[in-house]
C-alpha cells in the first residue's frame, strides 16, 4: 500500500513555503508536441462538435437538449435552450465566431421573467448554465454584447428569490411564474456553487447584492460545526440554517460547494481566509478518513461517510472532478503532497475508463479496500467480483450519459504535469466516443458502458457540448489559450478570466478546528441529487 503523508497543520505550514511572486497553476513552458498537432486531435474533437451543434440546430433549436435518436428536441432546464448558452463559450474557444454570433439573435427573444416549463426551476443547473454561460461568453467574445450581460442579470434577479425571510441560505428550486420557493432541504452543492458567478454579475452590475447573497451562504456553511473538520455534510435546512444530516461525500450533491471553495479565491483574490483555510481542511481530513486503496491494483479512491459514520466504498464520476480540484488547490497552495494524491486519484478515476469494453467508465463504481467493502447498497456479486479481481473496482452504475469529469481532471493533470500519457487518455476517448456514442443523428449516451452493443440513451446533455468537448479540445489546444494561471473554470466548465495571481493562497496557514456537530434531522424532503 502507498503511503499517505497526511496533512496536518504542521505539515501544512511545512509544505506552504514562500512562492514566486504570482503562483502558478501550469507547468511553464508547456508546449502539445508536434506528433499530437500533426495528427489534428482538436480538430477531430471540433469535428464532434460540429456534428452534435448541426443536428442540435436542426432537430431540437430553443430546447434544452437534442434527442439524438428520435431526433427532436425535449425541456427539463427551464425551456429556454440550455443547450444553445452551454455551447457559447465553447464556440469562441474553438474560433467558430459564425457560430456564436448565429446565437446571438435568439436571446433578443428569450424573457427569463417566465419559463415555458410548468414547475420548478434549479437554482443550481440554471446558474452554471446561464449565468455563468453569458457572463464567460460576454469576455470570451471581447464583451462587445452588453446583452449577455442583460440576459444574465435577468435571470438572477428571479433566483434571488429563492432567499426568503432572510434566510442566509437559499432555497434549491424556485417557480418562475410566482417566485415562489419549493420548501424543501437544500444540499451544499445548490447553496455552494452560486459565488463564482454572482461575483462576476456584481462586478458587471455594480449590484453588491449577488456577491453577498451567493458569499454569505457559504461563510455560514463553513463557519458550522461539521462530521469531519471542513467537510460539510450533505443537506442544509434553509429555514434554520442548520445541517440536516452527517452524510459526507465528494460526490454529487456535495461536490461543487468544494470545488468552489478554492476556486473562489483564486477568481476573487479575497483576502477572507475562510475559502482557503476550509478548502485545505476538507482535504486534510479526507486524506485522514476517506482516502482508500483497492485491494487489487492498488488504486487510489475517496469514500463516502454515512450517516452512522460508517465507511462505505463507492465512486461515481461525478466525484472524479475532485483530481483536477485538487491539482488546481495544491499548486495554488504549493503544496506537493495534495499534487501527489490528487495524480493518485486521478489515476483511479481513468482505470475506471481504461478497463470497460467501450473504454467509457461508468456512472458509478466500488472497490475494496483493507478496511472492508461496505457500500450501504446490494453486497457484491460473483460477477462482479470477478470484475473487480481484475481491474481494482467493479461497476455499479454502467450507464454513461456525457458525464465530462474524468476528461476534466485529465486536462487539469496534463496542464499541471506536462506528461503526455494525459493526451494518450484523451485520444482514447476521443476514439471510444467516435466509436459507441453516434446516434442517428449527433452522438447519444451509453446504457452500458461495459458492452459493445450496450444500446444508446437518447439524450445528448447540454454539459456535452459546455464541459466534455471544451476539456478535450483545449487538452489539445495551445496551454497559452485559456491557461489555468488565466482562467478560472465554473463547474459547468465556462471560463471566467482571472485577476493576476497572488504571492500566496495559503490562507491563514492554520486548519479548521473540529467543532462538536449534531445534525438537525427536519421532515422536509431531501433534494435530488440531479442527474445533470
Amino acid at each position: 500500500m502507498r503511503p499517505v503523508v497526511l496533512l496536518s497543520p504542521l505539515s501544512l505550514l511545512a509544505l506552504v513555503g514562500p512562492a514566486a511572486a504570482g503562483v502558478t497553476v501550469q507547468k511553464p513552458g508547456l508546449r502539445v508536441p508536434k506528433k499530437y498537432i500533426s495528427a489534428n486531435h482538436s480538430g477531430a474533437v471540433e469535428e464532434i462538435f460540429v456534428k452534435t451543434w448541426d443536428a442540435y440546430e436542426k432537430y431540437a433549436f430553443g430546447f434544452d437538449e437534442l434527442l439524438p435518436v428520435s431526433l427532436a428536441g425535449e425541456n427539463d432546464l427551464g425551456g429556454w435552450g440550455a443547450s444553445i448558452v452551454d455551447a457559447l463559450g465553447t464556440m469562441l474557444v474553438m474560433g467558430r465566431e459564425d457560430l456564436f454570433n448565429a446565437t446571438l439573435p435568439y436571446w433578443e427573444t428569450v424573457d427569463f421573467n417566465s419559463s415555458p416549463e410548468a414547475g420548478t426551476v434549479s437554482v443550481f443547473e440554471t446558474t452554471i448554465r446561464f449565468v455563468a454561460g453569458f457572463i464567460s461568453a460576454y469576455q470570451l467574445s471581447g464583451e462587445q454584447h452588453p446583452i449577455l450581460i442583460q440576459k444574465a442579470q435577468q435571470v438572477a434577479d428571479k433566483l434571488a428569490f429563492s432567499w426568503i425571510n432572510g434566510n442566509v441560505i437559499n432555497y434549491g428550486h424556485i417557480d418562475f411564474s410566482d417566485n415562489a420557493p419549493a420548501i424543501a432541504l437544500t444540499n451544499i452543492a445548490e447553496a455552494g456553487t452560486l459565488t463564482l458567478e454572482w461575483h462576476l454579475l456584481t462586478q458587471y452590475t455594480g449590484n453588491q447584492t449577488y456577491a453577498n447573497l451567493t458569499k454569505n451562504a457559504v461563510l455560514h456553511m463553513a463557519n458550522l460545526a461539521t462530521p469531519l473538520p471542513g467537510l460539510a455534510p450533505q443537506s442544509i435546512d434553509p429555514a434554520t440554517g442548520k445541517f440536516a444530516d452527517a452524510y459526507l461525500t465528494w460526490g454529487g450533491g456535495s461536490d461543487s460547494y468544494f470545488e468552489y471553495l478554492i476556486k473562489y479565491p483564486r477568481l476573487t483574490n479575497t483576502d477572507d481566509t475562510t475559502f482557503v483555510d476550509t478548502w485545505k481542511t476538507a482535504v486534510d481530513s479526507s486524506i485522514s478518513h476517506l482516502l482508500k486503496t483497492s485491494t487489487v491494483k492498488n488504486f487510489t479512491y475517496l469514500a463516502d461517510q454515512d450517516d452512522s459514520g460508517t465507511i462505505r466504498h463507492v465512486g461515481s464520476h461525478l466525484a472524479c472532478f475532485y483530481a483536477g480540484n485538487w491539482l488546481l488547490g495544491g499548486k495554488l497552495l504549493q503544496n506537493q503532497t495534495i499534487i501527489d494524491v490528487a495524480l493518485a486519484l486521478n489515476d483511479g478515476c481513468w482505470n475506471t475508463y481504461a478497463s470497460t469494453v467501450t473504454g467509457i467508465g461508468p456512472e458509478n463504481f466500488a472497490f475494496i479496500s483493507a478496511d472492508g467493502n461496505f457500500t450501504g447498497g446490494s453486497p457484491i456479486t460473483a460477477s462482479q467480483m470477478k470484475f473487480y479481481r481484475k481491474h481494482g473496482y467493479y461497476i455499479t452504475g454502467s450507464d454513461y450519459i456525457q458525464r465530462p469529469e474524468v476528461l476534466e481532471s485529465n486536462f487539469y493533470a496534463w496542464r499541471v504535469t506536462g506528461l503526455t500519457k494525459y493526451l494518450d487518455r484523451a485520444v482514447s476517448a476521443i476514439n471510444s466516443f467516435n466509436k459507441f456514442l453516434p446516434a442517428t443523428v449527433a452522438f447519444g449516451s451509453l446504457n452500458d458502458v461495459n458492452s459493445a452493443d450496450g444500446g444508446l440513451i437518447d439524450i445528448t446533455e447540454s454539459f456535452w457540448y459546455a464541459e466534455v468537448l471544451k476539456y478535450l479540445f483545449l487538452t489539445f489546444d495551445d496551454p497559452s489559450h485559456i491557461s489555468l494561471d488565466d482562467y478560472v473554470f465554473n463547474t459547468e466548465c465556462h471560463p471566467f478570466k482571472a485577476p493576476a495571481a497572488l504571492d500566496s493562497y495559503s490562507g491563514s496557514g492554520k486548519l479548521v478546528p473540529q467543532k462538536n456537530f449534531k445534525p438537525t434531522p427536519v421532515s422536509l424532503p431531501k433534494p435530488a441529487i440531479s442527474p445533470k
